[in-house]
């Protein structure tokens, strides 16, 4: 039992060329070339897994090649009965090893390894809409908090009987938009809102857009195509807040794309997030074209573009979250929003990679 030759080299091809990467990254001249050094960097992070995985296969494969023939040669039957027990079980391993080595040599996404820049706007519902929006951003904050990731908020907008109208917030750590892309799209509540008196169950919803971050050099902006405007902070913050100059507002020509950042006190760590948000911004007007083109194949992805796709409910009476795009159910509420996502997005992801695969094949 084995993976076919073809497979065979095309993993020995990405062990040399993952040594390759690995002695080209100590080399000083490519160190002193930035762009360069990251990608490779990027790239041999990329690789390790999948060679970590191959080395262990082929060692599985190896060992129960050597039980085979200890079998055919062995006459003690106490050391047969060993061996056979041995077989079944790598046998019973090699299937689950292939798939995983399939799934890992499909083309990634370029940018699943990037940070993520997080919208979450309310929707129809009025002021509910805004509590559940803000619902959402607690979700998504203790979600990265369990995953070990960085959230920094650049901007919010309160809703006037709590959570918030609007809110933007980047998220850095590994891997963040290969695993927060999925939340994109528009999500619903069922409950009985708080300022319902008869005890009549509404259904609001807010939308959330998940966009990669944009790296330095993955989009050029000229300074002269900028405008900023300061202006002083609203909302909490003390004193200092509402009296210095410290929000930033960057209007981009070009595009007319407005990001505004008064989170911190310090103008200039407001205009370095406002610029993060600007060229993510920019960036994704181009990757918007290939987020149409895959959420048209599957079912998995929603474009960020398209504000009206529903992609989940949470429903309060029946204490359960339903996924539409996939129709899986889970009746564990509070969890969910106590930011225990992780079920739901590696549901998601093994769907997809079940389309991929698929896709790989045809």
């Amino acid at each position: 039992m084995s993976l076919n030759n073809s497979l065979m080299d095309k993993l020995e091809a990405i062990r040399r060329r993952f040594e390759e990467i690995g002695t080209q990254i100590t080399d000083p001249e490519v160190i002193n070339d930035t762009k360069r050094y990251i990608k490779l960097n990027k790239e041999y992070k990329e690789l390790e897994d999948l060679v970590a995985v191959s080395k262990e296969y082929k060692n599985l494969i190896e060992n129960l090649n050597n039980t085979k023939l200890m079998l055919k040669e062995e006459k003690d039957e106490e050391m047969r009965e060993m061996a056979r027990a041995e077989l079944e079980e790598m046998e019973e391993k090699v299937p689950a090893m292939e798939e995983e080595i399939k799934i890992l040599l499909l083309p990634s996404d370029p940018e699943d390894g990037k940070n993520a820049v997080v919208e979450i706007r309310s929707g129809t519902g009025g002021d509910e809409a805004s509590i559940f929006a803000g619902d959402l951003f607690r979700m998504y904050t203790k979600f990265c908090e369990k995953k070990g990731w960085k959230v920094e908020v650049t901007h919010v907008s309160e809703g006037t009987s709590g959570g918030y109208k609007d809110a933007v917030f980047n998220v850095s750590g590994k891997d963040v938009y290969g695993i927060l892309k999925y939340e994109s799209g528009v999500h619903r509540v069922q409950r009985v809102p708080q300022t319902e008196t008869q005890g009549r169950v509404h259904t609001s919803a807010a939308s959330v857009a998940v966009l990669p971050e944009a790296e330095e050099f993955d989009v050029n902006i000229r300074q002269e195509d900028i405008r900023k405007d300061t202006y002083c902070s609203s909302g909490p913050g003390g004193q200092s807040v509402n009296t210095t100059y410290s929000a930033i507002r960057l209007t981009h020509i070009p595009t007319g794309i407005v990001v505004t950042c008064q989170d911190q006190k310090s103008q200039l760590k407001n205009l370095d997030k406002a610029m993060i948000e600007l060229r993510t911004r920019i960036y994704n007007l181009e990757y918007q074209k290939y987020l149409d083109e895959i959420s048209s194949k599957r079912k998995t992805m929603v474009s960020t573009g398209d504000r009206s796709a529903k992609i989940r409910t949470y429903n309060y009476p029946q204490g359960r979250v339903t996924d539409h795009r996939i129709n899986f159910t889970l009746y564990n509420l509070p969890a969910i929003l106590d930011g225990d996502i992780e079920p739901i997005i590696n549901k998601l992801q093994m769907e997809e990679n079940a389309e991929r695969l698929k896709e790989a094949e045809m």
